[in-house]
């Protein structure tokens, strides 16, 4: 399965949100060394409870528009 998302990183609190149609994940941490991209996969693997490893960002490494594959869903 594959999702377009945008990160919205240094959040106050992870969070998923459907705002019209887009998806948004708030993450708490900062968008430095990669640590945001590590937090939105843990993040995503806890959301719909598969492996860390079943999650591959696409397209968007080093921006907020993210296209992330998921396997086993």
């Amino acid at each position: 399965m594959r999702i377009s998302l945008k990160v919205m990183p240094s959040a106050k609190k992870n969070q998923w949100v459907d705002e019209d149609g887009l998806i948004k994940v708030y993450l708490n941490a900062p968008a430095v060394d990669g640590k945001a991209n590590a937090a939105l996969i843990k993040f995503l693997a806890r959301h719909f409870d598969i492996k860390s490893s079943q999650i591959e960002i696409i397209k968007g490494l080093k921006t907020r528009q993210k296209v992330i594959n998921i396997e086993g869903i």
